[in-house]
């Protein structure tokens, strides 16, 4: 299914934004700046890099409900650097990593106006996060020629030059978790339903599972919308119960979830939910919900339980942690970010040993890279050009359990359906 978020009503936000902007908008030189080293082999000044520090740019709620993913995610990338500064020198050994933050409040025009006036003091953008901001955003980055990780996982994503991804998408995450539970969890027979959110992240994770009951064969039930924020879901609920929905992929991000199973313990409705990975936040484990999401809530996400040292990666993010963010607890979304400042460093690594770190030098050792490896925290990600990129394509499955370190204990990891590999990703 194609998908192009200029079409989609958020990006007037962005257009308006753009146009109160023009008059600060970047240097004409900016992309222009440097063509690599001197003949001393020193890099050259570009935006965002002074010879010295390297700046990259986050924009992301720290203030408003979706905070609660924002913080932490920022948590992880900031102690991410830390690390990278204090112990490696900075970049290459010598060139120290300063973030600049904004916050977005999670609104589309807001991250507009955000983005606007850091693009010109930043070399990239180390997080952009939420698929409606990334939507926001998107055009300007193509027209300024500007690299960001989108803390987002929509597939749209995977064919854009200006993008660097990781991680499985939405779309697969929910191909993987119905197929798992069609197959393997019990599932069979029963009716599917979906409550999303009425926005662009709510259509990826509509998407998925449209895509995953074609080709299981199956007849979906009601798919039921709100909007972000919403107050009170008594009438989603009752849509849900009135058509007998006995399973239901939930997209959301964590307040709504709260409010949202909150309702639905309050009306006895205890369908098994099956929910993508921005749902869940470690509060919900510890709140009175609890009782009633380790009875009838899993989610998909990527990766092993945190601690588990089977995977390469985890006892060094685990140090990195109690070392730069020891006031963090457990965190899945601590645990994005510092993947998303990894990403972000391999790039710049490469970027710095081909000698420009331009903005077409970004995009250009971008386009360089084979493989993004992940060491086991989340999958690896074939890279190249746009067109090559090869992201995750296996997903693991988690419930909750006070227990464990984030409340997340691992049901079933890397979980691959047989037609994940079909799926098609926007261009």
């Amino acid at each position: 299914m194609k998908r192009h978020p200029w079409l989609r009503p958020l990006i007037l936000f962005a257009a308006l934004a753009l146009a109160a902007g023009a008059c600060g908008g970047r240097d004409d030189d900016d992309d222009g700046a440097a063509d690599g080293g001197d003949e001393g082999g020193e890099l050259a000044t570009v935006p965002g890099f002074d010879g010295t520090t390297i700046r990259l740019g986050v924009v992301t709620p720290t203030s408003g409900p979706v905070a609660i993913i924002g913080n932490p995610l920022t948590a992880g990338n900031e102690a991410y650097w830390e690390y990278v500064n204090e112990e490696l020198g900075g970049v290459a050994g010598q060139y120290p990593v300063e973030l600049v933050i904004e916050d977005s409040a999670y609104d589309p025009p807001t991250a507009v106006q955000k983005y606007n006036q850091i693009k010109g003091d930043v070399v990239m953008f180390n997080q952009l996060l939420g698929t409606p901001i990334v939507n926001a955003v998107l055009e300007q980055l193509n027209t300024d020629n500007i690299v960001a990780q989108p803390a987002s996982l929509d597939s749209f994503w995977v064919r854009e030059q200006n993008l660097l991804p990781i991680g499985a998408p939405y779309q697969i995450q929910a191909i993987n978790g119905l197929d798992w539970y069609v197959t393997e969890g019990g599932g069979e027979g029963q009716t599917i339903c979906t409550l999303r959110q009425d926005d662009p992240y709510g259509e990826a994770g509509q998407e998925g599972v449209d895509f995953a009951a074609e080709q299981l064969g199956i007849e979906l039930g009601a798919e039921v919308t709100f909007p972000v924020g919403n107050p009170d879901f008594t009438s989603q609920i009752s849509q849900l119960q009135g058509a007998d929905c006995q399973a239901v992929w939930l997209t959301a991000v964590p307040s709504d979830t709260g409010t949202a199973l909150g309702k639905a313990a309050e009306l006895g409705y205890t369908p098994q939910w099956l929910a993508q990975s921005p749902t869940w936040v470690t509060a919900l484990g510890e709140s009175p919900l609890a009782p009633y999401l380790q009875g009838n809530y899993l989610l998909v996400a990527e990766g092993p339980e945190y601690g588990d040292e089977a995977a390469p990666g985890m006892a060094e993010l685990v140090r990195i942690q109690d070392t730069y963010a020891p006031d963090q607890p457990p965190d899945i979304y601590f645990g994005f970010g510092y993947n998303e400042s990894k990403a972000v460093h391999l790039l710049l690594e490469q970027a710095v040993e081909m000698g420009d770190l331009s903005r077409e030098g970004i995009i250009e050792a971008m386009n360089s890279i084979d493989e993004f490896e992940m060491e086991g925290l989340i999958g690896d990600y074939g890279w190249g050009a746009p067109e090559d990129r090869d992201p995750p394509r296996a997903n693991s499955i988690f419930k909750p359990n006070p227990d464990k370190p984030n409340g997340l204990e691992l049901v079933v990891q890397e979980h691959e359906a047989p037609f994940a590999a079909d799926f098609e990703f926007g261009d």
